[in-house]
């Protein structure tokens, strides 16, 4: 059954008739192992932060709360560079016929394997953190890189990629039609290659690597998890756009806990929510939103569902939300001033909104049928992944110090 709140935040189980789930082997540990360990030979390699939240916990009503901050990550306040340097790496071990445990960094950026392979042109479309980890990734290891931003895009995310070195220009499209015009000038490049984490007919190998490039956080956060005595999170709220990061760490940890899976949830920004939609459709067919898809949530303005990341998604999430911009900006603000002993986190408008949805659920009345569906209680040991630090710091001060997308709804009172 949906749940709605004056057509702002919309919720389902999921009851989707599950697929052959033939995807899922792709986030075996081992294979994510593979990533890890190529993350590791780059000299800026750190593991990234986990969170314990005792107070907030506390306050919200369950034995644990800890989230995996990205914005450490390696020193561009986001997750986006884990996929794209993996799945360009991949590329590269493919084209010159070896294994890509073969390719470390130190092989990979040396002048002599540049003179062997040659300059490769990498395209993608991005709202700014993936296109920036493209162009990081292309200028670390000689290549080229040229990005597509879609309308609205924020001139200081444009700025931060154009300073990796790659051509980069803001188009008057959204999202979905920048990835169909960075394709087709992939296509017409000689050298050219489209590094994309949504897939499409005939376009998957790379849209996998990225997922397995993900997947780095998410082993990270398990092992982490483990210092801190938790042997197994019961649920996992994470942000998707496409779809490739819900994908890659829902699919990680059914591997991972197979036969014991986490209570997994997917939270979407509701004017984007193609997996919501996908999901109360009920049938397994993906719903494409169109439009200009306008939210806070710039990095999950994203109308069209990753096959593959989708696949996973239908065969293993519990449930799926869509969710107004408010809840965005109230996780924003959760982070960022937390309760007396607590770490603060500094999280944009894409990182914060599944801290914004648990906090709605477990706070506000007309909410508690979504936490009994989801089984949240006092036992209830909670994963979140805020995926970027402040990357528009414009937006960030509107967010914290302005007030923007304050909660000051009639329905919306604090038990």
């Amino acid at each position: 059954m949906n749940r709605t709140n004056n057509a702002e935040m919309a919720f389902t189980m999921n009851h989707i008739p599950p697929s052959n789930d033939k995807w899922l082997s792709l986030m075996e540990p081992d294979e994510v192992r593979k990533a890890l360990r190529f993350h590791r030979s780059f000299p800026q390699y750190e593991v990234t932060p986990l969170h314990n939240l005792k107070h907030m916990a506390d306050y919200l009503g369950v034995r644990g709360l800890y989230v995996k901050d990205e914005s450490y990550r390696f020193g561009l306040n986001a997750f986006k560079v884990l996929g794209g340097s993996y799945a360009m790496a991949k590329y590269i071990a493919n084209k010159t016929g070896r294994d890509v445990s073969e390719l470390p960094y130190s092989v990979l950026s040396s002048k002599e394997f540049r003179d062997e392979m040659g300059c490769t042109t990498f395209y993608t479309a991005t709202d700014g953190n993936h296109g920036r980890g493209v162009a990081w990734a292309a200028h670390q290891l000689g290549q080229k890189a040229v990005v597509r931003m879609p309308w609205g895009s924020s001139e200081i995310r444009r700025n931060n990629i154009a300073k990796e070195g790659a051509e980069v220009t803001i188009e008057d499209l959204n999202y979905d039609d920048c990835v169909r015009l960075a394709s087709s000038q992939a296509e017409a490049d000689p050298n050219g290659v489209i590094v994309q984490d949504t897939a499409w007919r005939g376009y998957t190998d790379i849209p996998s690597w990225i997922m397995q490039g993900y997947g780095t956080l998410a082993i990270e956060a398990d092992r982490q998890l483990l210092a801190y005595g938790v042997e197994r999170p019961t649920h996992i709220f994470v942000q998707a756009g496409v779809g490739s990061l819900a994908g890659s760490v829902i699919g990680y940890f059914a591997n991972q806990y197979k036969g014991n899976e986490p209570i997994m949830t997917v939270v979407e920004a509701g004017s984007a929510a193609c997996l919501y939609r996908s999901a109360a459709k009920g049938t397994g067919q993906t719903v494409r939103v169109t439009g200009k898809l306008d939210t806070i949530m710039a990095g999950l303005a994203c109308g069209e569902p990753n096959r593959i990341g989708w696949d996973i998604l239908r065969n293993h999430a519990a449930g799926f939300a869509s969710c107004p911009d408010w809840m965005s900006a109230k996780g924003t603000r959760m982070y960022g001033v937390p309760l007396a002993g607590d770490d603060t986190i500094i999280s944009g408008e894409s990182g914060s909104v599944t801290m914004g949805f648990l906090a709605s659920i477990l706070r506000y009345p007309q909410y508690e049928s979504i936490r009994e569906e989801l089984k949240i209680d006092s036992r209830s040991k909670i994963l979140l992944i805020s995926t970027e630090g402040n990357t528009d710091p414009t937006r960030f001060r509107e967010v914290v110090w302005d007030g923007l997308y304050g909660v000051r709804h009639r329905n919306e009172a604090v038990v």
